[in-house]
């Protein structure tokens, strides 16, 4: 599973990935200048996730309770 991510991720452009001639063989994978702009973005998004996590979090909440409250037998 690991190769086949590493393959679609170098068919896309975001890895390189170099073998060397070495016995054992090995293959040696890094990032393009495409793979290190979508990892700023992910992480942009990571940490903008985290910094609003209560806000998300809070929310849920107002409107489980809004439709526990709605589902309510009439008294």
């Amino acid at each position: 599973m690991l190769t086949q991510t590493l393959r679609a991720l170098e068919r896309d452009g975001l890895v390189h990935r170099r073998v060397c001639p070495t016995v054992p063989p090995r293959v040696d994978y890094g990032l393009t200048e495409l793979g290190v702009e979508a990892g700023r973005l992910t992480s942009a998004i990571g940490a903008w996730s985290v910094g609003h996590a209560q806000l998300v979090l809070a929310a849920r909440q107002a409107l489980d309770d809004q439709a526990a409250k709605a589902s309510e037998p009439v008294r």
